[in-house]
């Protein structure tokens, strides 16, 4: 796996009390190599023929019978996206992070494809993240994440949304683990941040850091801490950081009780923090979602850097 970098993107989420009018704020940067092509993409409600397959980036793999309605920031080369939403009120975004676990042999799923199928096959969030973490177990991740750099690869995280409840899921390989998140703020970037406090994780990850020397499974001295086992290069917890600087924003938006669109849209517009990124690596395409009781949501989107357009509002197909 190549190095960790700043290379990367930037996810919210925000929930009542804090935020204005009782609704749920995401808010997602997508950054890829400089000059790269995302579009704003619908794809209607499907039904498809048992035992039919569907070809996503790298691989083919079993389609589901019926696929919902998406609004997708799609990367012109990919099958996959890096962030969006469906017609049940489901958003989803992701995050490069770089772990201890080797890059598998062969040709997997991106984690750009995950979040698609994510959205295609969930009506909630935990469905969403069932469909991930199944998906994850079955095929695994892993491939060229850039067009022209085959040597860029890496493992992902995934902040996955409705009105109700959110989970962040951290994968390192196969292995996972997810914090459901019903109150208050919180955002990924481009580290493991879930520690000791996972609701949820992958069967055998125990078994798995220690068979691997990453973890002498003694929990006792020393408790399963699922970012500092695995993360390659340590955890960075500073608030220097792009993370650490993004969960300031948020708290300081936040701490009226009013956090709004509005709001987010700052915070995916700044600078200072690297949040908005210019250079090799850029901001190529940003989504804002208000998220509300009845699954129904409201969507603005940009194809370009979020300083430089305004955030056009975009429906989710729902055609047959």
């Amino acid at each position: 796996m190549t190095e960790q970098s700043p290379k990367g993107c930037d996810t919210f989420i925000a929930y009542p009390p804090t935020t204005a009018n009782g609704h749920v704020i995401f808010g997602k940067n997508s950054d890829r190599p400089a000059g790269e092509g995302q579009s704003i993409m619908r794809y209607p409600a499907s039904n498809h023929t048992q035992g039919s397959t569907v070809k996503c980036t790298y691989i083919s793999i079993p389609q589901a019978s019926q696929t919902h309605a998406v609004l997708l920031s799609q990367i012109d080369w990919m099958w996959g996206c890096e962030h969006g939403a469906n017609e049940h009120g489901v958003v989803i975004g992701n995050e490069a992070v770089w772990t201890r676990v080797p890059e598998e042999q062969g040709s997997r799923l991106l984690g750009m494809d995950l979040v698609r199928l994510g959205l295609e096959r969930g009506k909630t969030s935990r469905e969403a993240l069932d469909v991930i973490t199944r998906l994850l177990a079955e095929h695994g991740q892993g491939g060229p994440c850039a067009q022209n750099d085959p040597s860029f690869t890496y493992h992902n995280s995934f902040l996955i949304a409705d009105f109700n409840e959110a989970f962040i899921l951290e994968t390192a390989g196969r292995h996972w683990v997810a914090q459901r998140w019903t109150e208050g703020g919180r955002n990924i970037s481009n580290g493991l941040t879930i520690r000791t406090d996972f609701d949820l994780s992958s069967e055998g990850i125990k078994e798995y850091a220690k068979e691997y020397g990453l973890w002498d499974g003694n929990e006792d001295e020393e408790p399963f801490d699922f970012a500092a086992i695995f993360s390659e290069g340590g955890v960075d917890e500073s608030t220097s950081s792009r993370q650490g600087c993004g969960q300031s924003m948020l708290a300081k938006y936040s701490n009226s009780g009013e956090f709004s669109r509005d709001d987010m849209v700052s915070i995916l517009r700044d600078h200072e923090s690297g949040i908005c990124m210019h250079g090799t690596f850029e901001t190529t395409a940003s989504m804002v979602s208000e998220l509300y009781q009845d699954k129904n949501a409201r969507h603005w989107m940009t194809g370009v850097h979020p300083c430089k357009t305004t955030f056009s509002l975009h429906e989710v197909a729902n055609e047959t």
